[in-house]
């Protein structure tokens, strides 16, 4: 036997079936070229420099994790597609005596030249476009551009081995395919097709069952923690629910249209539907992924878009004045201590303070069960996850601040009370705290200002302003007494604006800091005093959501591409199937334009079917995903809904595309067009 002659006959394969291998091929690339370009900058010393760096690479490398896990399973998945293609090929040389051991030796071969390809192809284009990607980098993070160009030599050894272990397996299945399969089986694979299947009404109703009870739950969810807890709940049960739907529940709408006379027997219907019939099982797999893809594009581009445009908002939602000074004591020998050191700081860089917000607040975490308030650590450990949307975060403000602070004149009785509730209604007309008794609530006020506080919590908030500081600190006694060292504390709050650069706010900040933590460092009982800047944490905000925005960007153009050749592969193998069909109907009289007629019909009634569900998922989706973005203190509904609904536009326009050129595949094979 002639030297390379098993890498020859595997070139030779790959060459000759490049309608198949070469979007396989084109899609390892795209893979191997967005994995090198995360870990490149998950690893850069530019990057990590710029301020907010090792936050966003801490993102970027959960991302790494992400695209390993997906191209295992995506990469098992498709070369399904390519190997049940090959199997009437090698079943042929096995019947001209060429043993499995000889086979094997060509697809390992074939596995190699594809492997040095894809790394060759990938890491070319990974390290050319790695530069682009760190200016980009750059510009989100607002780092100082850095024109030397670096080779991440530890990324391109993560890359290669990661991909080869992959290769690897991925050989060990079609070897062991090859292996466990008769010389008769694999030639006649190609032509084998599904038997109809028959419409199994049970596993179609579970499936509706569980997707309207992940509908319901998304929809329901009012508190951003239950949102948070139930998030990954709903995706499990919405990716199982539209498996069975698209399986089972295809299958009995075809049967409900093969019995539809008026609809089944026309001439662009009767073959589809029947085509479809004969393999709707393997076929609503696909379209399953293709609409789980397609709902993880929408979902992840829509949230991390609508973070990051959304940022600056953010940001002030979080600190609703350039510097925040939070004293945890409301006794006026330290409040009055803080405040002479803010004021000498700023006299210091010669800056007057601008919307100023101060007042006094206890914050103390409670289980609410109907009216009640419970702080008992028994009543709260050990609840289940329908339990986490009692939690409450209690806000308690003596209601002279309260009336200062916005313009009002209320008065109170000694057990009354005035409520502001944020995210659900409190519907009860008295309160009781536990161990501090039963507060009438005298009015329901419709809110309170804008102080960060509600941008901190996981839990929704209730604003209780009491009549005097006497009945916070029998609250503050009872829960301390309850909690011990996770006591709560008393807050005197302050923040306010000033009219100067983001440096010199910082310099403020720094100056603050520095003579708060002398005033700790000379009296040992001094109270802790948290500072904040917005010119500080601004850095570290666009970090985070600038992170998750160019990760979204980029796992959104991977499972694009997955789904894609998805569409592509169920397109070709299924033109190779009804290629057979279309010529008996051909020679039985019907035209070109009558096949063409009935390929639209069939596309048509399944291809977009998994755009359209996935609109659905995403739509049920928003409220949960509103809350969700709660958390990362983005409040705007409407830019939510203007980007998503975008997003959407924009990915329909792409799916149309791919439409029109995967139909255009499938037309050609069936009709016997040569390519």
């Amino acid at each position: 036997m002639k030297r390379f002659f098993y890498s020859r006959l595997a070139w030779n394969g790959i060459r000759k079936n490049r309608q198949t291998y070469l979007p396989y091929i084109l899609t390892c690339i795209g893979i191997v070229m967005m994995f090198y370009i995360i870990s490149f900058l998950s690893r850069s010393e530019a990057v990590s420099a710029m301020p907010g760096g090792e936050s966003m690479q801490m993102i970027l490398s959960m991302g790494c994790g992400v695209i390993d896990v997906f191209a295992l399973i995506f990469l098992f998945y498709t070369n399904s597609f390519l190997i049940r293609r090959r199997k009437k090929e090698f079943g042929l040389y096995n019947i001209l005596g060429m043993g499995k051991w000889n086979l094997g030796r060509i697809l390992i071969w074939e596995s190699l030249i594809i492997y040095v390809i894809s790394m060759a192809g990938g890491l070319l284009c990974g390290i050319l476009f790695s530069k682009a990607a760190e200016l980009c980098m750059t510009n989100i993070l607002g780092g100082t551009v850095s024109f030397t160009f670096t080779v991440g030599f530890s990324s391109i050894a993560q890359t290669l081995t990661l991909f080869a272990a992959i290769f690897l397996l991925i050989l060990l299945n079609t070897l062991r395919q090859i292996h466990v399969s008769k010389p008769v089986e694999l030639l006649h694979s190609e032509s084998v097709g599904e038997k109809p299947p028959k419409a199994n009404w049970l596993l179609a109703l579970i499936g509706a069952v569980m997707l309207g009870c992940a509908y319901y739950v998304a929809v329901k969810v009012e508190e951003p923690l239950a949102a948070m807890l139930w998030f990954f709940v709903a995706v499990i049960m919405v990716i199982i629910a539209t498996y069975m739907l698209f399986t089972a529940g295809s299958v009995a709408v075809c049967k409900l249209l093969q019995k539809n006379r008026r609809y089944y027997y026309r001439t662009n219907h009767f073959v589809s539907v029947s085509s479809m019939a004969y393999r709707l099982k393997r076929n609503g797999a696909g379209l399953a992924s293709i609409c789980i893809l397609s709902t993880m594009v929408l979902v992840m581009l829509s949230s991390t878009v609508c973070l990051y445009i959304g940022t600056e908002e953010s940001l002030r939602t979080r600190y609703p004045g350039n510097i925040v000074v939070d004293t945890y004591s409301i006794e006026e020998p330290h409040v009055a201590r803080v405040q002479e050191a803010v004021q000498s700081t700023l006299a210091e860089h010669g800056l007057i303070q601008e919307n100023v917000l101060d007042y006094r607040y206890l914050d103390v975490a409670g289980l609410l069960e109907g009216d009640r308030v419970l702080f008992d650590k028994s009543s709260m450990t050990g609840f289940e996850l329908t339990d986490a949307g009692k939690m409450r975060q209690l806000f308690f403000v003596p209601l002279e601040d309260y009336n200062r602070l916005m313009g009002r004149t209320e008065t109170l009785e000694a057990d009354q009370v005035l409520i502001c509730s944020t995210d659900t209604d409190y519907p009860y007309d008295t309160i009781s705290i536990e161990d501090c008794g039963t507060l009438k609530i005298k009015e329901v006020v419709p809110g309170f200002l804008d102080n960060g506080n509600d941008a901190m919590q996981v839990l929704p908030s209730i604003y209780l302003f009491v009549p005097d500081l006497n009945v916070m600190e029998d609250i503050f006694d009872i829960q301390a007494e309850k909690y011990g060292d996770n006591r709560s504390y008393k807050h005197y709050y302050y923040c306010f604006d000033l009219d100067c650069a983001d440096e010199e706010q910082i310099a403020v900040y720094e100056g603050i800091k520095e003579k708060v933590r002398q005033l700790q460092i000379d009296d040992n009982s001094f109270p802790s005093v948290p500072v904040e800047s917005v010119a500080n944490e601004r850095g570290g905000f666009y970090a985070l959501y600038g992170g998750l925005f160019f990760l979204g960007v980029l796992l959104g153009l991977v499972f694009i591409f997955a789904a894609v050749l998805i569409m592509y592969y169920k397109q070709v193998s299924e033109g190779y199937e009804d290629q057979s069909r279309f010529e008996i109907m051909q020679k039985v009289g019907m035209t070109k334009r009558e096949i063409k007629k009935s390929i639209n019909s069939q596309v048509l009634t399944v291809f977009f079917l998994p755009l359209v569900t996935a609109g659905m998922h995403v739509a049920f989706a928003f409220p949960m995903i509103s809350k969700l973005l709660a958390l990362f203190n983005l409040l705007n509904t409407k830019l939510l809904i203007l980007v998503t609904a975008g997003c959407f536009l924009v990915f329909s326009l792409f799916y149309v595309m791919v439409y029109n050129m995967t139909s255009h595949a499938y037309y050609n094979i069936v009709s016997g067009r040569k390519e």
